[in-house]
């Protein structure tokens, strides 16, 4: 697997936040050296094993460069090829050239809406515009106008209704916005792991907000992503990770806001318009980041009714979901991989999903 490369584009990079530990524990046998980079709004970690100081060092400033370079391809509401992208679909224009920095995750968005049933709709930008949860502060969240969701709920925009035809793109309903927001950090991490093979780095991870993809191992032994609980707290499960495999996990807790006695999360269901309900939070488990990304919010979305269903027709192999009463639903395999360290709550297995 190839980095992808991203032309350079306009704009300061945002700075780098490098903070080191490289640690040899009495007896290891390799040092263990941790880099912070800032993009997507957020901070991403990486951890290297085996890799000194001043090559981690260097290391970090690559995927600064590349993250960087990738959230200002994929911005959508600040300039970008993706808002410029918008704007011509807004226009209902003829085929137009897609900038090659967009066209990989604008096929795999695709795919993965069809696989879907749409529940994962990055073409709902103008539902996620209205909202406001890109760039308001939490205390000036309101929930947008109900005409407003209504218009936009009824031209029904998906990924369907755009055209690949080459590296020309079309869209046949002026109504479509693109928002990569629920897929751009699985992918984006993807892309970082393979920057760190074609660097010769075996043993890594990256994570950001949660949310980790590994290769390798902590000097033998395996990768541990805790799990936060469903409504935000301590850690809720314990998922190791085995060799080159991701951990995402979509959560009404992470971003929300209160207006008049009601809780309104970020994860919109594209068939209403409004924060998805049913679900607290759901976790997948799979070898692409970018997979596990978009499905745990197509996951989210269909809540524990058919959260199943729309996981088989995704390929996905490892789910646990915890529904808005506190039930824990989760297939047989991924019992067998999750540690739970609450006892108290209602466990239901599925059939299995393979």
């Amino acid at each position: 697997m190839r980095m992808l490369v991203l032309p350079r584009l306009g704009g300061a990079l945002i700075g780098l936040l490098l903070t080191f530990t490289g640690m040899v524990g009495c007896g290891a046998k390799d040092p263990v050296s941790r880099g912070r980079m800032s993009a997507f709004g957020t901070v991403l970690e990486v951890t290297l094993i085996g890799v000194d100081r001043r090559r981690a060092a260097e290391v970090t400033r690559i995927l600064q460069t590349d993250f960087s370079l990738m959230e200002n391809a994929w911005h959508a509401w600040e300039e970008s090829p993706v808002v410029r992208m918008n704007v011509l679909f807004n226009e209902d224009s003829p085929l137009f050239a897609a900038p090659p920095s967009v066209l990989p995750l604008l096929r795999l968005s695709k795919t993965l809406s069809k696989q879907s049933e749409d529940l994962f709709n990055p073409a709902i930008g103008h539902l996620i515009r209205a909202w406001g949860f890109q760039d308001r502060p939490v205390e000036c969240l309101r929930p947008p106008p109900a005409d407003v969701i209504d218009l936009v709920v009824a031209a029904r925009p998906t990924m369907s209704d755009i055209t690949i035809d080459g590296i020309r793109i079309s869209s046949s309903n002026p109504v479509v916005k693109l928002d990569f927001r629920a897929i751009q950090k699985g992918f984006a991490i993807d892309q970082g792991i393979a920057r760190l093979q074609e660097l010769g780095i075996d043993n890594a991870s990256i994570s950001v907000d949660g949310n980790l993809r590994a290769i390798g191992s902590r000097d033998g032994h395996p990768w541990s992503v805790g799990i936060r609980g469903p409504e935000g707290g301590g850690i809720f499960a314990t998922l190791q990770i085995m060799g080159n495999e991701a951990v995402f996990t979509a959560g009404g807790y992470q971003r929300n806001f209160a207006w008049d006695g009601r809780i309104y999360h970020d994860i919109i269901d594209p068939r209403t318009g409004y924060p998805a309900t049913g679900t607290a939070s759901v976790t997948v488990l799979h070898p692409s980041a970018t997979i596990a990304d978009a499905a745990a919010t197509a996951l989210f979305i269909a809540g524990p009714k058919d959260w199943h269903r729309v996981a088989k027709k995704m390929g996905i192999g490892y789910v646990m979901l915890t529904d808005s009463e506190g039930r824990v639903h989760m297939n047989p395999a991924m019992q067998a991989r999750v540690k739970l360290h609450r006892s108290n709550r209602e466990v239901i297995i599925s059939k299995p999903l393979a």
